[in-house]
């Protein structure tokens, strides 16, 4: 785990959006110490009536940080958040 921050991305297999967003937060990994942890909500059915319907749902420590497409400014305020 890089610097102890673990960030999930709740998704699916088969979803474009969900994998935009993963390519995106790796690209910020130089600048954020953090590790991806990748979560398919239809391998989980209370995951799925949780975040089905706004996949890619990105969160910190149990916190929502955006969905749907990374927010770089609100996942720039997490990180200032938790510093």
């Amino acid at each position: 785990m890089i610097g102890g921050i673990v960030l999930t991305v709740y998704g699916r297999e088969d979803c474009h959006l969900c994998h935009d967003m993963i390519a995106e937060l790796e690209a910020f990994q130089p600048d954020y110490p953090f590790s991806l942890e990748i979560v398919d909500v239809e391998e989980d059915e209370n995951l799925e009536r949780q975040y089905g319907h706004l996949v890619p749902v990105l969160t910190g420590n149990g916190e929502e940080i955006c969905h749907y497409h990374l927010d770089p400014v609100a996942l720039a305020a997490y990180f200032g958040k938790i510093r």
